[in-house]
């Protein structure tokens, strides 16, 4: 798919992206700059996250966790201190945990999912949002998925994280309705990246038998919704889902 950049979409805004190390993250942060914006890179892996902020010319940077809030907090301190403030948070990272049926899935990794996923997700989100305040405007678009609509088996703890996500987005963007900060979902069905090596190849056959289009997404093709959700042009739309899915949303 090729791109169709918008030149000076996003003119004088700063946008954080977190799990911008690699991947969807990488590729929104890289748009963002190509359209005019200056970007913040959150991920934990420092040694790709300088490569990666060499790659796109990213203008901060911040190494860290985000299942821990105060790790969060202080990154959101650093890069409106560093950038001058805040007006887009692109929520990426994440993590798929294993694929195991329910009843034998371990109790320490079912956590790490939902710490990272969902706990980290709402971190991320509080700890902007004063920064949207102070400056009257925000866009936030949180990356949930397919699974978090129809629950993908042997992935429980994925797809329930993934519907919380949902369900969080959906009441923080109704909260801030009558300000000028938009709170949107993105639901996409499986995008060949990186995380793809966490999952089974049996997981991997099973996800694209369920995509009508009988293919995976590209990148660039979530990205494009992705930046337009974060831009100025998505005005009118707050706490709502936006599929990606290749025709498998149900709802």
């Amino acid at each position: 798919m090729s791109e169709i950049a918008v030149p000076g979409r996003f003119d004088d805004q700063v946008g954080v992206v977190t799990g911008g190390a690699a991947g969807i993250g990488l590729a929104i942060a890289a748009r963002i700059k190509r359209e005019g914006g200056r970007v913040s890179l959150w991920d934990r892996d420092a040694a790709r996250l300088e490569a990666a902020a060499a790659e796109i010319g990213a203008d901060h940077v911040v190494a860290l966790d985000i299942a821990n809030p105060e790790a969060v907090a202080q990154a959101a301190q650093s890069t409106a201190a560093a950038l001058g403030r805040i007006d887009m948070l692109v929520c990426s990272a994440g993590i798929t945990g294993p694929n195991t049926p329910l009843a034998d899935y371990p109790v320490d990794e079912w956590k790490r999912v939902i710490d990272v996923n969902l706990n980290g997700l709402f971190y991320c989100n509080k700890a902007v949002i004063p920064f949207m305040q102070a400056g009257g405007y925000g866009r936030i678009v949180n990356i949930a998925s397919i699974a978090g609509k129809e629950g993908n088996p042997n992935a429980s703890a994925y797809s329930a994280s993934k519907a919380a996500v949902i369900g969080l987005t959906k009441s923080l963007g109704k909260e801030l309705a009558k300000t000028e900060i938009r709170v949107n979902c993105v639901t996409p069905a499986a995008i060949r990246t990186a995380i793809f090596d966490q999952m089974l190849q049996t997981h991997i056959d099973f996800m694209l038998s369920k995509i009508p289009l009988g293919r995976f997404g590209e990148i660039e093709e979530a990205v494009s919704l992705i930046c337009w959700l974060a831009s100025r042009e998505a005005s009118f739309s707050t706490g709502a889902v936006f599929d990606v899915s290749g025709g498998r949303a149900t709802y």
